[in-house]
């Protein structure tokens, strides 16, 4: 269950050794296995003959390939069984009992009372929906968290759901979070261990950590949507003469103060300053006038193309990007420069820029490696883990269990 066999290599992958099952869709619990495994966990993935739901899910490569779940199962093993079939249940509980590790957000398939039957000291780490364990998904409980109708053009009476599943996101991480933190407990006790993260208690703790919640309930304050405005700062998105917009924001004084000098502002501001009894070096007050500001300094961008605001601001300390499109950022050769990124050539996809790890420990960060093949594993698998022979997987081909080899 630990990292009992080192790698041989003089820099072992911080979590070589551990082994871990994943039974899992979608984002969230996909993401936590990809995270570990990236840093060296070796993850099975366990699936539905013809693989999982999320296996055709949008977007697809020309050939019909999921790039979403290529992107999400990097790096990882799978197995593919009938999971209605008391013996493709069996095999997935010898599998775990024999890992000692389950990472799920479905306890459909194989009961955590089942699997501690055979492993009593198992680590299971469960992702729910709904705290009681009902289901919901990233744009559910994104509904609920009062975003979306922060969200948006200022003035606008509709709700804007995030095209990012954050919420499934930080839940992928808190997993990994859980799973390693019940890995050292159990290596310290020896005990079982279960990890629970509800989806909704992931959106409902990161609002109320940042403030957003203890504001409503002490101050009564209603958030509305108010454009690229950042809130309690000054930042803001602004249009250069020939058309490109700029995402800008001045958190420090010094920040503000090159903005305001790069614009030749001063004179301007400082006499807003004195009108309204402001200090703009207080990022409250820059945030309280962000309108008239925006005005103001949105002159000077509005008249000078990209290429003069961009240079600008480069030899200022303001924090400030272009906006791009996915196309435009997978061209602009930002990916090809950054070390993030390595050559994968994912089959049913083809050679593309994909990324490897964002952690980098000591001077090493994991690359990226394809994501498996349904079931590509299951017959290996079968035999290292629980022990099956040739006349036992052929038996289990028989009865449609598993699929023949290279199906």
């Amino acid at each position: 269950m630990s990292a009992a066999n080192p790698s041989s290599t003089p820099n072992p992958a911080p979590l070589a050794g551990l082994r871990i099952v994943e039974l899992s869709s979608y984002v969230a619990t996909p993401l936590c296995g990809m995270t570990l495994a990236q840093l060296g966990a070796d993850v099975i993935r366990v699936e539905p003959l013809g693989g999982a739901a999320d296996r055709t899910r949008l977007p697809l490569a020309p050939t019909g390939t999921s790039l979403y779940w290529t992107g999400l199962n990097k790096g990882k093993r799978a197995i593919a069984v009938n999971l209605s079939a008391p013996a493709g249940k069996d095999l997935v509980a010898r599998l775990a009992a024999e890992r000692g590790i389950v990472l799920t957000n479905s306890e459909r398939v194989v009961s955590p009372a089942d699997l501690r039957a055979r492993r009593p000291d198992l680590i299971h780490v469960l992702l729910t929906g709904r705290q009681d364990g009902g289901s919901a998904v990233d744009y559910t409980v994104n509904a609920e968290s009062g975003f979306p109708l922060a969200t948006g053009p200022a003035g606008g009476d509709s709700p804007v759901n995030h095209l990012l599943p954050a919420w499934d996101v930080a839940a992928g991480l808190y997993l990994a979070v859980g799973l390693l933190s019940a890995v050292r407990e159990h290596a310290r006790t020896g005990q079982p261990q279960n990890v629970r993260v509800a989806l909704e208690d992931v959106a409902l703790g990161v609002t109320g950590n940042l403030g957003y919640l203890a504001q409503a309930q002490i101050t009564g304050e209603a958030r509305e949507p108010d454009g690229n405005f950042v809130y309690g700062t000054f930042g803001k998105d602004f249009l250069t003469a020939d058309g490109i917009r700029v995402m800008v924001v001045a958190l420090t004084p010094r920040h503000w103060r090159d903005l305001v000098a790069m614009t030749e502002s001063a004179e301007v501001i400082k006499a807003i300053e004195t009108a309204r009894s402001a200090d703009f070096d207080d990022e409250g007050d820059r945030y309280r006038h962000r309108h008239l500001l925006a005005a103001v300094l949105g002159d000077w961008f509005a008249t000078r193309p990209y290429a003069e605001v961009a240079a600008a601001l480069s030899e200022t300390r303001v924090v400030w990007s272009r906006f791009r499109t996915f196309t435009e950022l997978a061209s602009s050769g930002l990916l090809r420069d950054n070390p993030l990124f390595n050559e994968l050539d994912q089959p049913g996809v083809g050679r593309h820029l994909a990324p490897g790890s964002p952690l980098v420990v000591g001077d090493n960060r994991a690359p990226a490696v394809p994501a498996p093949g349904v079931g590509e594993h299951t017959h290996e698998l079968l035999r290292e883990e629980i022990g099956l022979d040739e006349r036992d997987i052929d038996r289990l081909v028989c009865e449609g269990v598993i699929e023949p080899r290279g199906a």
